[in-house]
């Protein structure tokens, strides 16, 4: 199967790198192109780069790897694109609090993948994943030799549960699943309690640990 990363900054660029480090091919998409065909030239063989509506035609599975206010923008471009495609949800919803930090931009009880799930045409697979690790962490702890760390996913879907879990596989971590699409604000920031720098204070997280966590 073929996996889109739309966006390649922090999360976009860690998450194609450990899937061609596992075996997966990416095709990358990116608002400034050219830094998308520099990153699948270093990536090498199965990593190449398109447009944003050529990188989802090819795809199984499409990584939203954008901001929040981004990814319901593409959601509405993409349409019927996205239909038969497991679309994979990264995002968390913050922005600047105007002290110098950040703060949750959505109403308590409201989740970024309830807005981008419900903006989705029906035939499309939604899961949140891949956005529970700070960038750093979904780079360096990938393959920890340690032991692996586990990445959250939160689905209703079979067919995303079944594909997230065989990427995050891929990526060098193991998947938990946190529930169905309304445990999906456990696994955001700033409130979700299973965020490595939400709830659970920068720990990584082994299989047991994280059952132990649900």
């Amino acid at each position: 199967m073929t996996t889109a990363i739309i966006g390649i900054g922090n999360v976009g660029s860690r998450v194609a790198r450990n899937l061609v480090q596992g075996g997966e091919p990416v095709v990358l998409a990116a608002r400034n192109q050219s830094g998308a065909d520099a990153l699948a030239a270093e990536l090498g063989a199965l990593a190449s780069s398109a447009s944003v509506f050529d990188a989802v035609s090819q795809a199984d599975a499409v990584l939203l790897a954008v901001w929040l206010d981004t990814g319901t923008e593409l959601i509405s471009q993409l349409a019927q694109g996205l239909v038969g495609k497991v679309v994979i949800d990264p995002s968390n919803p913050i922005g600047p609090d105007g002290h110098g930090g950040f703060t949750n931009t959505l109403p308590e009880g409201e989740s970024a993948a309830s807005i981008l799930a419900n903006l989705l045409p029906p035939g499309a697979h939604f899961v949140k994943a891949f956005g529970t690790l700070g960038a750093d962490a979904l780079g360096s702890a990938a393959r920890r030799p340690s032991g692996r760390a586990v990445l959250f996913y939160a689905t209703d879907d079979d067919t995303a549960a079944e594909t997230v879990e065989r990427l995050i596989g891929a990526s060098g971590f193991d998947p938990v699943k946190a529930g169905g699409l309304e445990a999906a604000g456990r696994l955001e920031l700033m409130r979700g309690d299973l965020h490595q720098n939400g709830g659970l204070g920068g720990r990584l997280l082994n299989t047991d640990e994280a059952r132990a966590a649900l």
